[in-house]
This record gives structure tokens, C-alpha cells and sequence, in this order.
């Protein structure tokens, strides 16, 4: 009996749906600003306010520019997520931006 190849549990991009691609994307930005946010296990040695910014933006740019292709159904849900993390920055910030000047904002209209 061979060993199985390393390759064979995983999945052809060429054969993956871009809405699957994207939201993926967009997951793992979500994942990673929660973490930089300090809502993760360990928020005082995980909390970094300028990385955190910096994933939400994308995050926002991607949702932004993505909506229209994936669907509301796909859409919506990453909107929710992503108003979530902008409002928890707004939190976490001892001195918070000016309303439309936080992360993505420029993307989402102004959030509050």
C-alpha cells in the first residue's frame, strides 16, 4: 500500500469558485483584525491598534469591491462582519478617529 501524496486532500484553485475565494479571503482577514483587536485569548500580548487598522481596511476594500460580483446572500454577511470589527476599533481606540475617518471608512461611509 503506497503512502497517500501530500497533494492529493487538496483542491485545484482551477476548480474553486471565486465567491469561495473571496469569502475565504475575507474570513481570514476578519479572523486576523479580531485577533490584532484583542478580542482573542490573549488581548494584551495579541492587541496591535495599527495592524488591526490596516486588515480592516483591506478587508473593507475587498467587501467594497467584491459585493456586486458575489450576491447580497454572500455579501450582507461580510458587511455585518466587518461593521463589527470597525465599531470594535472605534471601542478599543483610546483616542478614536473622527466618524468617516476610521478603518475602511473611506470604503463604507462613515460608521457609528
Amino acid at each position: 500500500m503506497s503512502e497517500p501524496d501530500e497533494f492529493d486532500e487538496t483542491r485545484d484553485i482551477a476548480e474553486v469558485p471565486a465567491v469561495e475565494v473571496i469569502t475565504t479571503v475575507a474570513v481570514h482577514l476578519m479572523s486576523a483584525s479580531a485577533v490584532k483587536l484583542g478580542l482573542a485569548d490573549n488581548p494584551d500580548a495579541q492587541t496591535d491598534l495599527d495592524e488591526a487598522r490596516k486588515l480592516i481596511t483591506a478587508l473593507a476594500g475587498l467587501i467594497t469591491a467584491s459585493a456586486s460580483e458575489i450576491g447580497d446572500q454572500h455579501a450582507r454577511p461580510l458587511r455585518d462582519g466587518l461593521r463589527s470589527l470597525q465599531l470594535a476599533f472605534r471601542e478599543a481606540s483610546q483616542f478614536p478617529d473622527a466618524i468617516g475617518a476610521g478603518p475602511g471608512e473611506k470604503y463604507t461611509g462613515p460608521v457609528n
